[in-house]
């Protein structure tokens, strides 16, 4: 009897995922265990695993589709069984749109496609293949189509049509993001630009892809999680804030007296090479250790001081930040935390992070003195009592312990601290315990 796939819980705030990409076609054979479609939660963009063996039968769901969770999204079953009949809440991702006109000439596509598509479903019961039946309910006449040099059909929305052809760009290429694998504005904004395409109005072709003209861009599963998430943040959390200058010069030193010595040696000989945050992520977790109270969260009626630290950093993706977790960091060495920041940055940037691994922080570190900001205050990840910022190092002038003017290395440190759960003096204490790290990093290898 064929199995219901329903559309998972990723993450503790997930409610509905969009589904990116299917792994495993319509008809394709499945093993448990197999990942058979990339879903975005609210969080990251995560693989779904199958626990049957059997052929997929049906996609419930559409790429591009935005599915409660819970919802089904596909039917494994025998080879030619026939796939249940399913009831859902899902409903079809918006598409994305600037112009008025792709509304207007197009407001019952996606009631086109779910009639074409039981249309073909009833043909294929009939004995008629899934390509045949779609070939006999198409349209004549169809104004979101176009037809290639084979005569095959493709979905394409006017707007994005006329882009295509003031820009000289083949659509066949084309994977659509829209409603049933529509291509829209954006898949064709997005396309690469083939070198001998000519715009049939130079003028136009500009005017239609100026990255300066106004737009209306679709909000990700990620970008709601983070608005969500911050804005909770900046009205229950009361900021406060604080900062402290230090020399950055002995923890550069360092730096390039480690790299010196490993970066060029195999890994297999412990070669290694370390960044800048690597060590400040060291020396704040190591900082924890002499101001424990900065390592706590509101729970309301209590306030809870973690016995671990479990230390959150910043990494920047494509539409947003996430902010894996290092466990426990405390207790590993520098070449330890070193490794698993690389891995998990990696995984960031892939979208391969697991829930696991982007929860349970009890402190954060965002760094942006790699983008040259030399000062500024984050906005506290909850449920962490405070959050970090560490700017750039500045070469500066500064007065040495002779009164004599020299030029310096210095580094600004921010901390937006939780008022409900840590005063100011904690704050400072623990601001002045971790320039003590960075100001004579060797405390940190001991």
């Amino acid at each position: 009897m064929a199995e219901i796939i329903e559309m998972p819980k990723l993450s503790d705030t997930m409610t509905t995922g969009t589904l990116v990409r299917w792994l495993k076609k319509e008809g394709a054979s499945v093993a448990a265990g197999e990942m058979i479609a990339e879903v975005e939660t609210d969080k990251a963009t995560m693989e779904v695993e199958c626990f049957e063996d059997g052929h997929i039968l049906k996609h419930y769901a559409s790429e591009g589709q935005s599915v409660v969770v819970g919802d089904p999204i596909c039917a494994v079953g025998e080879k030619g069984e026939d796939a249940p009949e399913v009831k859902s809440s899902e409903k079809p991702a918006k598409e994305e749109s600037d112009d008025k006109e792709e509304k207007k000439d197009s407001p019952s596509d996606s009631a086109k496609d779910e009639k074409k598509e039981s249309q073909t479903d009833k043909d294929k019961s009939k004995g008629k293949s899934g390509e045949k039946a779609a070939a006999e309910q198409q349209p004549k006449e169809e104004t979101d189509s176009a037809d290639d040099d084979s005569g095959d059909r493709i979905k394409v929305s006017p707007l994005a049509r006329r882009i295509a052809k003031e820009n000289g760009i083949d659509l066949k290429p084309l994977k659509g993001t829209g409603p049933n694998g529509r291509i829209v504005k954006e898949d064709v904004l997005n396309a690469p630009k083939s070198p001998d395409s000519k715009p049939a109005d130079k003028s136009s072709a500009t005017a239609a892809v100026n990255p300066l003209e106004d737009q209306e861009i679709k909000v990700t599963n990620m970008r709601i999680a983070i608005a969500k998430a911050l804005v909770a943040s900046k009205t229950e959390a009361p900021h406060f804030y604080l900062q402290m200058e230090v020399d950055g010069a002995p923890i550069a030193a360092l730096r390039k007296s480690l790299n010196d010595r490993l970066a060029e040696l195999p890994p297999e000989q412990g070669g290694i090479k370390f960044t800048i945050n690597d060590l400040i992520l060291k020396a704040a977790a190591e900082a924890v250790r002499r101001v424990p109270a900065i390592n706590r969260s509101w729970k309301g009626d209590k306030i809870v001081q973690y016995g671990n630290v479990h230390l959150a950093f910043g990494v920047a993706v494509d539409d947003g930040l996430l902010t894996p977790v290092i466990r426990e960091a405390e207790s590993k060495s520098l070449r330890q935390i070193s490794a698993e920041a690389r891995d998990l940055i990696g995984k960031a940037r892939n979208r391969k992070l697991k829930p696991d691994e982007m929860s349970g922080s009890t402190l954060t570190v965002t760094n942006l003195g790699m983008f040259g900001i030399s000062d500024f205050y984050g906005i506290i990840n909850p449920p962490n009592a405070a959050i970090l910022s560490v700017g750039a190092t500045v070469k500066t002038p500064v007065v040495n312990e002779k009164n004599e003017i020299v030029i310096g290395q210095r580094m600004k440190i921010g901390l937006s601290g939780d008022h409900r759960v840590i005063d100011g003096a904690v704050g400072a204490q623990y601001l002045a315990a971790l320039r003590e790290i960075v100001e004579t990093p060797a405390l940190m290898l001991v």
